[in-house]
């Protein structure tokens, strides 16, 4: 019996990757996040933000999703390509912090850089994040904004001379 109790254990352990309090998670606890967890599903992100990580997401509110009008909104969450391309636009491969914010670029994990700022509050590409709205998670950080961040060619920098590392 002992024996199979720490057989179930020990498989239970090696295979469950996922945390209980993942970046998905506490989004999906978040009402004002709703949007962004149904994006998400959509794109099919959820075991990527739910497995070890860490990562740092500028997690646009249902605010931000309210400025996209509704038919390109629906049209976008149809489109699970572009949808993707946008969702990991907002995901960097690291934890940073509040603490470990720095003016500098980012490396998201779609490619695409973004542009830090410190000046006068904490800016994501010249928005400000919200007010209150750095999570932490068990596996990363996240960081609430009120636009919905699109790449373009000007984020596709290869300057890494200002680049923040985490």
């Amino acid at each position: 019996m002992k024996k199979v109790l720490l057989a179930t254990l020990l498989t239970l352990g090696i295979y469950n990757t996922s945390y209980a309090d993942s970046i998905l998670d506490v989004a999906a606890a978040d009402s004002s996040l709703s949007t962004l967890v149904t994006a998400l599903k959509a794109a099919g992100l959820v075991d990527t933000l739910k497995g070890t990580g860490p990562f740092t997401i500028f997690a646009p509110n249902n605010a931000a999703f309210e400025k996209i009008p509704k038919d390109k909104l629906e049209t976008l969450l149809k489109d699970k390509a572009a949808l993707t391309k946008v969702l990991t636009y907002h995901v960097v491969a690291g934890n940073i912090t509040p603490a470990d914010v720095a003016a500098g670029k980012v490396k998201t994990v779609e490619g695409h850089y973004l542009t830090l700022s410190t000046t006068a509050g904490v800016k994501v590409n010249g928005h400000l994040t919200v007010g209150g709205g750095d999570i932490k998670a068990d596996n990363g950080q996240i960081h609430v904004v009120d636009t919905v961040l699109m790449p373009t060619s000007d984020t596709k920098s290869n300057d890494k001379k200002k680049h923040h590392k985490k």
